[in-house]
C-alpha cells in the first residue's frame, strides 16, 4: 500500500514542477492546476506516510531514505503555507522539481515502503530527526525565498516588460519573509542537535560528518539572524541563505551514509 502511493505522489509533484514553468511563459491555468497538483501530492504523500507510521513497527523514519522521504513532506507543507497564492507560484520553480527529484531518490533508498524497528528510541528520533527536518524544511524555504527575491530583483534593475504580467511579491516581502522562516528554524535546528549532542556525548559516540557539517549548517544560519539584527538586509542576506541552504544539501544528500548506519 505505502509503495502504490508513491506513484501519484510523484506523478502529482511533477506536474506542479511542469506546470510551474508553464506558468512562467503564459500565467494562468498551468499555475491553477500546478497549485492543486501540489495539494493533491501532499495528500497523497500524507496518506502514504501514515500507512508507514501505522504499519511501521517504531519510528518509521529513522533511516537516511526514511528521513528523506519525511524531509519532502516537510518542505512541502512548509511551501504550502505560501505557495497557494497566486503571487508565490513562482516560489514553486524553485520547490516543486527538488521535491520531486528527492521523492525519487527516498524511493531508491526504499524510503517510501515499510521498514523496520530502528535501534533508537522513538522519543529521541522524534525530538532529533523531527526536529532537525523541520528546520531544514524551513531553511529551504528561505533559500528559495531568497532565489525568488534575486531574481525579482535582477528583473526589476533590468526594467522587464514581463514583470506586471508574472505577479511576485515585493522585494522587502521576500526579504522579511525569509528572515522570519529562519528565526523560526534556528531554534527547532538548535533543540533537534542539542537533543542528539546529549545521547552522543552520554553513548561515548564520535562525533561524525555528519554532526560535524550539521553544526557549521547551524553557525551559518544562527550568523543570518545575527548579521540581519545588525542590519544586514536585502541581497546580501539572500546570498548568506543560499550558502546556507547549500550546506542543508550537504547535510541531506552527500554525507547521509554513516551517520544513519
Amino acid at each position: 500500500m505505502a509503495e502504490l502511493l508513491f506513484w501519484p505522489a510523484l506523478v502529482l509533484y511533477g506536474e506542479a514542477a511542469v506546470g510551474y514553468f508553464g506558468d512562467v511563459r503564459r500565467p494562468g491555468a498551468a499555475g491553477r492546476a500546478a497549485t492543486w497538483g501540489v495539494r493533491l501530492g501532499w495528500l497523497v504523500q500524507t496518506a502514504l506516510l501514515a500507512v508507514q507510521a501505522l504499519r511501521d513497527d517504531g519510528f518509521p523514519w529513522g533511516t537516511w531514505a526514511g528521513s528523506l522521504n519525511l524531509f519532502v513532506w516537510l518542505v512541502v507543507a512548509a511551501y504550502l503555507i505560501w505557495g497557494c497564492r497566486r503571487p508565490y507560484r513562482l516560489l514553486g520553480l524553485a520547490v516543486m522539481p527538488l521535491a520531486a527529484a528527492l521523492l525519487v531518490v527516498a524511493r531508491l533508498g526504499g524510503g517510501t515502503g515499510v521498514g523496520t524497528r530502528s535501534r533508537y528510541s522513538n522519543l529521541f528520533l522524534v525530538l532529533h530527526v523531527g526536529l532537525v527536518l523541520a528546520a531544514f524544511a524551513g531553511f529551504t524555504l528561505a533559500a528559495a525565498l531568497s532565489a525568488l527575491y534575486l531574481w525579482q530583483e535582477r528583473r526589476l534593475k533590468r526594467r522587464e516588460s514581463t514583470i506586471l504580467r508574472r505577479p511576485a511579491p515585493s522585494l522587502a516581502v521576500l526579504d522579511r519573509l525569509a528572515a522570519r522562516t529562519v528565526l523560526v528554524s534556528v531554534p527547532a535546528l538548535s533543540l533537534g542537535v542539542g537533543v542528539g549532542i546529549v545521547r552522543l556525548v552520554d553513548r561515548g559516540d564520535r562525533v561524525d560528518a555528519v554532526v560535524a557539517t550539521t553544526l557549521v549548517t547551524w553557525a551559518v544560519w544562527t550568523s543570518y539572524l545575527l548579521v540581519r539584527a545588525a542590519g544586514w538586509s536585502g541581497r546580501r542576506a539572500a546570498y548568506l541563505a543560499l550558502a546556507g541552504f547549500a550546506l542543508v544539501v550537504v547535510v541531506r544528500l552527500a554525507l547521509p551514509a554513516t551517520h544513519f548506519a
